[in-house]
């Protein structure tokens, strides 16, 4: 009779849900983590999801004077005007090509690159060959600009100096309409591929080992085995990268753009972003450029959220 008794109370005690701890007293426990966690939180109420009120203005006729709950609402009339403009297919087909290059000739480097360094044994020489490459992205695009008007001048650049002395006639690199989507992404391959490896060499760390052991015993060289151990191993990190990309593809960086643009190339140079600093900073048009950016962001929302589910459809996790 005790022990049924006993076993009785254990049950009853083991069935019993337990109460749930108060969220404050979680908090008071670990204040310190939550500490660590508020600048982070902080930065993307105020700069991220404070200003996203600011596209009610799209739909409005905005007037500073009379704030964002005054002004008057006109519909779509902004992005009505916006399409019929005869500037938008300029701007969508310079914004398009530039980012479209920049998928098909940056995005791989990074990968490449960090194959590369991860073949190198020697740690000394692998830091700095990392140091080097890293360098070029802590520089600012007016940095960037002035060593290409420095080597690409037609007149006193280096480049067109050895050119000249080789007995061939100089080439005009900066005011070419042929060469400056070509410039920008050369651009942007130096300042940023050696950034893009951190993620990429990360993931490589967490490759299984054995996977390479096991591919050594069938005989598998140093190429067989990235291309089938490696690349495999970080193949849901490249994904996860290329549908962050996607939903930028219509940013193609306002600085490079606006600092490289000349009036021989203006029509190759505008793009979205210039395209609202002209309306938006220098005209006033606070609510017409709204709308131009908010036709970005809706466009890079349905490109993620389309690139996610087909990333899922082959067995990846996706972004979310």
């Amino acid at each position: 009779m005790t022990t049924q008794s006993s076993s009785l109370k254990t049950s009853v005690s083991v069935d019993t849900p337990k109460k749930s701890r108060p969220f404050i007293l979680d908090i008071k426990r670990d204040r310190y983590l939550y500490l660590l966690v508020l600048p982070g939180v902080l930065f993307f109420l105020i700069f991220k999801y404070l200003p996203m009120w600011g596209i009610l203005i799209a739909f409005q006729d905005y007037s500073p004077y009379a704030g964002v709950w005054k002004s008057e609402w006109v519909g779509l009339e902004h992005f009505i005007r916006f399409f019929s403009n005869p500037d938008f297919y300029l701007l969508f087909r310079n914004t398009m090509v530039i980012s479209l290059l920049n998928l098909l000739f940056f995005f791989p480097l990074p990968i490449v690159l960090s194959l590369l360094l991860n073949e190198v044994n020697n740690q000394f020489f692998k830091r700095i060959i990392q140091s080097i490459v890293y360098l070029p992205h802590f520089l600012s695009w007016v940095i960037i600009v002035g060593i290409s008007f420095l080597l690409l001048s037609q007149s006193n650049g280096i480049i067109n100096l050895m050119i000249e002395s080789l007995g061939f006639h100089k080439y005009d690199f900066l005011t070419n309409t042929d060469t400056f989507w070509g410039m920008l992404v050369a651009q942007n391959i130096w300042k940023e591929t050696g950034w893009g490896t951190i993620i990429i060499l990360a993931a490589i760390t967490g490759v299984d080992t054995q996977l390479y052991e096991a591919a050594k015993i069938d005989g598998a060289n140093r190429w067989l085995q990235a291309w089938h151990v490696t690349l495999p191993g970080i193949r849901s990190v490249i994904l996860v990268l290329l549908i962050l990309r996607l939903g930028h593809i219509m940013d193609v960086g306002f600085e490079q753009v606006f600092l490289m643009n000349n009036g021989a190339v203006a029509k190759y140079a505008d793009v979205f972003e210039t395209y609202v600093y002209r309306n938006g900073i220098q005209s006033g048009q606070f609510s017409y450029s709204t709308a131009v950016g908010l036709f970005k962001s809706v466009v890079g929302l349905v490109l993620v959220v389309l690139a996610n589910k087909m990333a899922k459809r082959i067995g990846e996790e996706g972004v979310y």
